[in-house]
């Protein structure tokens, strides 16, 4: 497919123009599948759960509807957001979220699960925020969605950046009133799975020991 002008880079991949209703999310790692992604946005959004449309996908390439607004982390930037209201959409989307049914497994204790939802990946929208960034989704316990969402925050928080004390409130304002959302067994996954992520730095690795125990703080 041809693109046209670039409009943002990630990690693992890259957003282009098509026009102004659509965007094409090119894979330049070749790690994903933007087929199984599509599947998961496509099932999610039949239940009413804010995500981008999605137009057609191929392993790398994914056409989905193009979004006006910022991210969660642009807005804080720009004085549009506070560090609580963040940390309460993100609980908000996080039980929005595992309130859908799974689209696979029959277990009724099984939901979707996002796997990387954090401030870059929730873009506040004039019809509100809407979850983007779906490369890691799959199905299983919620406890582990949780917890994956605050070991990012966590790891940004004690990362000594000029970023880490809102992401140190935006975790509080996550887990306040959601401390039993968050078990041990999605604890210590969440930290074994963002330890074999091959997309983090030495540095990021070294701070998960410290950024769990941030967590267990405030947890107590």
């Amino acid at each position: 497919m041809r693109t046209g002008r670039l409009l943002g880079s990630g990690r693992s991949a890259d957003v282009y123009e098509i026009d102004e209703a659509w965007v094409l999310r090119r894979d330049r790692e070749g790690w994903g599948d933007a087929t199984a992604e599509a599947a998961v946005m496509q099932h999610v959004r039949s239940h009413g759960y804010p995500v981008p449309g999605v137009r057609a996908a191929t392993r790398g390439d994914l056409v989905m509807e193009r979004l006006s607004g910022p991210t969660m982390l642009e807005a804080f930037g720009q004085g549009l957001l506070s560090a609580q209201e963040a940390g309460l959409t993100l609980a908000r989307l996080l039980r929005k979220l595992h309130a859908v049914p799974a689209r696979i497994s029959t277990d009724p204790a099984v939901r979707v699960l996002h796997l990387d939802l954090h401030p870059d990946n929730v873009m506040l929208t004039p019809d509100g925020p809407k979850v983007i960034d779906w490369a890691n989704a799959e199905e299983g316990p919620p406890g582990l969605d949780w917890a994956m969402s605050a070991v990012i925050l966590a790891q940004v928080a004690v990362g000594g950046e000029p970023v880490g004390d809102v992401a140190a409130e935006t975790l509080d304002a996550l887990l306040d009133g959601n401390e039993d959302q968050v078990t041990e067994e999605g604890l210590v996954e969440a930290g074994r799975r963002r330890a074999a992520n091959p997309t983090m730095s030495a540095h990021e690795v070294q701070l998960l020991g410290e950024a769990d125990g941030l967590i267990r703080a405030l947890l107590h």
